[in-house]
């Protein structure tokens, strides 16, 4: 209940300038409830349609970044002699603006979803081999020794010290790339397609229809929400430890 207080107390915050942007901007900037009218037209107009295959795509970059990324990153960060020579690797290629292989990837795979959903999925994937390989590195030895004293083997180690420890800053980390994710997604959404939220926006400016370029807007912004929010009830069922911590203390 205090969560969801928390939200409309932003929401009218976040409204309030967007009616004072709107006010001084005039048409250029609509109204929050002219924009929201328009948002609840359009839903019924092709709108969630265009929300639906945006959702899926970054969907699948993220689910694709995290299951090859952070297992990569955990093994990086306990395995020196892996990580001697693969650390130089990403060292070399995570600088590299990934965003400009686009074109490259519309050429080698076609127009449809999978090279948008490859390109996001790359640069998330270094964000969560990077974060995953630190956390992993950073695991004090007396937490590994204790269990090694136990007969552990190194899969028993991974399940019940490796994982647990760095997963809660692993999900920082997807919180943190979400937003990237998300920009990403629209630039990919801007080229050779008629499908997606950033084509929508694009296509909403060049048409100058500024109602209908705020509800794209709109539109991604609620994914993104949703993104957050779904990744908040994925930590809590994953990192059940971690809360329970929070309300003892």
């Amino acid at each position: 209940m205090i969560k969801i207080k928390h939200y409309i107390f932003a929401a009218i915050f976040i409204a309030a300038i967007w009616q004072g942007l709107s006010i001084t901007a005039g048409p250029v900037i609509p109204s929050p409830y002219t924009t929201i009218l328009t948002f609840t037209d359009l839903l019924k107009d092709g709108m969630l349609i265009h929300m639906a295959v945006s959702l899926y795509r970054i969907l699948a970059s993220l689910i694709l970044a995290f299951c090859v990324g952070v297992p990569m990153g955990l093994v990086l960060g306990r395995e020196q002699k892996v990580d001697n020579f693969f650390s130089f690797v990403i060292l070399l290629l995570y600088p590299i603006p990934k965003i400009v292989f686009l074109p490259v990837l519309l050429m080698l795979l076609g127009l449809g979803d999978l090279p948008r959903i490859l390109l996001i999925s790359i640069i998330v994937f270094f964000h969560m081999v990077v974060t995953a390989r630190d956390a992993s590195k950073n695991i004090p030895y007396q937490s590994l020794d204790s269990i090694k004293s136990l007969g552990a083997s190194k899969t028993d180690i991974y399940r019940h010290v490796v994982v647990p420890a760095c997963m809660p800053e692993i999900f920082t980390s997807l919180r943190i790339s979400l937003g990237t994710a998300l920009s990403v997604l629209f630039f990919t959404e801007t080229f050779a397609t008629t499908r997606g939220i950033g084509y929508f926006i694009m296509d909403a400016w060049t048409r100058a229809d500024y109602n209908e370029l705020f509800s794209g807007i709109l539109g991604m912004s609620l994914i993104g929400l949703l993104l957050f929010l779904l990744t908040d009830f994925v930590e809590k069922v994953i990192c059940r430890w971690k809360y329970c911590e929070i309300r003892i203390c």
